[in-house]
């Protein structure tokens, strides 16, 4: 996303046990917008460490219905499972990107969108699940709103970037206000 809206990006892996973090904090009973807070905040910390010089954006997303939080499926039944309990009801995308700069944060931001999923029939989903393969497993929700996930929507409220995962526009605006990109 950034590279497309013009910023020159190196990426650099976070090390870190996401899983276990996410299941510490859902054990604490944490809510889903400092669930996804945490997670931005731990992999911009962990490559700040290998990088002070550089400054370091990441970002997490997090899926969450009716106070549960979901996890990226594994398989294909895994997948179908999700979009079951998905069928018919709201979820909502919470996202998060945090900014350090040497070993410190310096910015971040949470943003939220609601979506509604349509009625979805076994017979649409194992369609779907077969139409889009292995990336299925790539997120949460087992879509992705710019392809082929469109069709699972009836409404959705929110900003785009956010439901992909990145609140890009307030990510744009602290990269202006800190001189880095033109006004």
């Amino acid at each position: 996303m950034l590279e497309q809206a013009g910023v020159a990006v190196d990426v650099f892996p976070a090390t870190l046990d996401e899983a276990a973090v996410k299941a510490s904090l859902i054990e604490t009973g944490a809510p889903a917008r400092d669930i996804a807070d945490a997670l931005a905040d731990a992999k911009a910390r962990s490559v700040s460490y290998q990088h002070p010089d550089r400054l370091i954006l990441a970002a997490d997303q997090i899926l969450v219905q009716d106070d549960v939080v979901f996890s990226k499926a594994e398989t294909k039944e895994a997948a179908r499972r999700t979009l079951q309990q998905l069928s018919g009801n709201q979820h909502q995308l919470v996202s998060a990107a945090v900014i350090y700069d040497g070993n410190s944060p310096v910015w971040r931001h949470v943003s939220a969108a609601k979506l509604q999923v349509r009625e979805l029939s076994d017979n649409f989903i194992d369609g779907y699940l077969d139409q889009l393969g292995d990336d299925a497993f790539w997120s949460v929700g087992c879509y992705q709103l710019e392809g082929l996930g469109a069709q699972l929507f009836e409404q959705i409220d929110g900003d785009f970037f956010t439901i992909l995962g990145l609140p890009l526009v307030p990510v744009l605006d602290f990269l202006r206000r800190r001189g880095m990109l033109p006004v």
